[in-house]
């Protein structure tokens, strides 16, 4: 008779260090949490959501974390994981992280992003409207540059094109400030700077927009530049940090030319 198929569930125990602060003046601190029949085929995220089942089961406070899409296109999931913003795969938002890449029995920190900028609302869950902030101080185009047939009708270099599609491919999710040791928004802004300025659309206002957004971020707390790379490193849409070169050059232009 032909041997039957065994079907081998498999799954494994997590001890998870969780970074639990009830609001924005609470002290917080790391607690101890099971993370028990966990699938490998689950993603980070679902890990969570089981772990809070159980706690709310249990009367307890479910752990705050913030989520949308889960498919690495919104950039809310915004955790540390074991001191890497998005956690250990490169290229890739949390949402997007399985949990196949932990063995049984590990243990995984999971923190919030650490930035003054960004403080916490509660546990894992942090407050990025400086980023909207940065935004309305001058990430867009406000003049009238006709519809969708006008600006196919405007010839642009296929390397101009797609460094600007490249620079547009931001989610905005904050980890390039989790990583830097000075919580820097430099890549994330360079991001939305170079977007802009490279296409024609953009160029009107160039000037005005640079000077504005580096400005509003100075106002936010977020700090200066290192030149290390880690923003890169832990990008989930690899923003290369050409693009803040590019930046500095639009500032030192700006200024040049009187920040209009």
């Amino acid at each position: 008779m032909p041997s039957a198929l065994c079907l081998i569930r498999v799954i494994v125990r997590l001890n998870l260090k969780i970074w639990r602060q009830a609001g924005p003046n609470a002290a917080g601190r790391l607690v101890d949490h099971a993370a028990e029949d966990v699938s490998p085929d689950m993603s980070f995220l679902e890990m969570l959501d089981v772990v809070n089942e159980r706690l709310v089961k249990n009367g307890e406070d479910a752990i705050a974390f913030d989520s949308d899409c889960r498919e690495g296109i919104c950039g809310m999931c915004s955790l540390v994981v074991n001191g890497v913003p998005h956690g250990p795969d490169r290229g890739t938002t949390v949402c997007q992280l399985h949990m196949r890449r932990f063995k049984d029995g590990d243990t995984i920190t999971i923190e919030p992003w650490r930035a003054k900028a960004f403080p916490v609302v509660k546990d894992l869950v942090v407050d990025r409207s400086a980023f909207d902030r940065i935004i309305a101080a001058g990430g867009y185009v406000s003049i009238n540059v006709g519809g969708a047939p006008d600006g196919n009708a405007i010839p642009i270099p296929k390397d101009i094109a797609e460094t600007a599609m490249d620079s547009a491919a931001c989610i905005g999710c904050g980890a390039c400030v989790a990583a830097c040791k000075n919580a820097s928004a430099h890549l994330f802004m360079s991001a939305k700077i170079s977007q802009l300025s490279l296409l024609p659309q953009g160029e009107v206002e160039r000037h005005h927009r640079v000077v504005s957004m580096i400005g509003q971020a100075d106002a936010e707390g977020f700090g200066s530049c290192s030149n290390e790379g880690e923003c890169e490193a832990v990008c989930p849409k690899e923003i290369p940090i050409s693009n803040i070169a590019r930046m500095t050059r639009e500032y030192m232009r700006a200024l040049w030319a009187g920040g209009k």
